[in-house]
C-alpha cells in the first residue's frame, strides 16, 4: 500500500483540495485498495477546521467527492508513516522538512515537480482563485499518480 501526505500551511485549502481529487482518481483507476490518502497543515491555525467552502464549493462544481476531513498538523512521526509527503509550495516543503528532522529518505516532494515544474501552487486563501488552483491541484495529482501507477507497476522509467 502506496501511503500519501498532502500537506500545505492551513490544511483547509489545497491540501485538502489534493486528498479528494487523489482519492477520487485512484477509486476511478479501481486502485482504492493500494492506497491510503490523508492531509495535514504545517501551521496550527486552523486545526480542527472543515475543508474551506472555496475548496468544497469547486469540487461539487467539478463533481468530485468531498472527503470527509478536519483539519490536522503534521507531526514528525508522520515521516514514518508516509511513503510520500507532498507539499503545495516552497514555504510547506521547508517547513515540512523543518517538523521531519530532515529527508533523509527523500520522501518529501512539491506537487508540481511531478508534472517537470518547480511552480508553487497559489494558497487560494490569499488569492480568492479556486479555479486555478483547482486546475494546478489536478494537473499534479495526475502527474503524480501517473508516476505512482508506474512506480507500482514495475515500470523502470519511474524515476525521481
Amino acid at each position: 500500500m502506496i501511503k500519501i501526505l498532502f500537506v500545505c500551511h492551513g490544511n483547509i485549502c489545497r491540501s485538502t483540495m489534493c486528498e479528494s481529487v487523489m482519492t477520487h482518481l485512484v477509486n476511478k483507476e479501481n486502485l482504492t485498495d493500494q492506497f491510503q490518502i490523508s492531509s495535514a497543515a504545517t501551521s496550527r491555525e486552523e486545526i480542527g477546521n472543515p475543508p474551506h467552502y472555496g475548496t468544497v464549493n469547486k469540487l461539487r462544481a467539478v463533481g468530485i467527492p468531498v472527503v470527509p476531513h478536519h483539519a490536522i498538523q503534521m507531526i514528525k512521526s508522520d515521516y514514518q508513516t508516509y511513503d510520500y509527503l507532498i507539499g503545495m509550495d516552497t514555504a510547506n516543503i521547508r517547513n515540512m522538512t523543518r517538523i521531519a528532522g530532515g529527508d533523509r529518505d527523500q520522501k518529501i516532494y512539491k506537487l508540481l515537480s511531478f508534472t517537470g515544474s518547480g511552480r508553487d501552487i497559489a494558497d487560494p486563501w490569499y488569492t480568492g482563485n479556486f479555479d486555478e488552483t483547482y486546475q494546478d491541484v489536478l494537473e499534479g495529482c495526475q502527474s503524480f499518480l501517473q508516476y505512482l501507477k508506474e512506480a507500482l507497476f514495475g515500470n523502470p522509467s519511474a524515476q525521481k
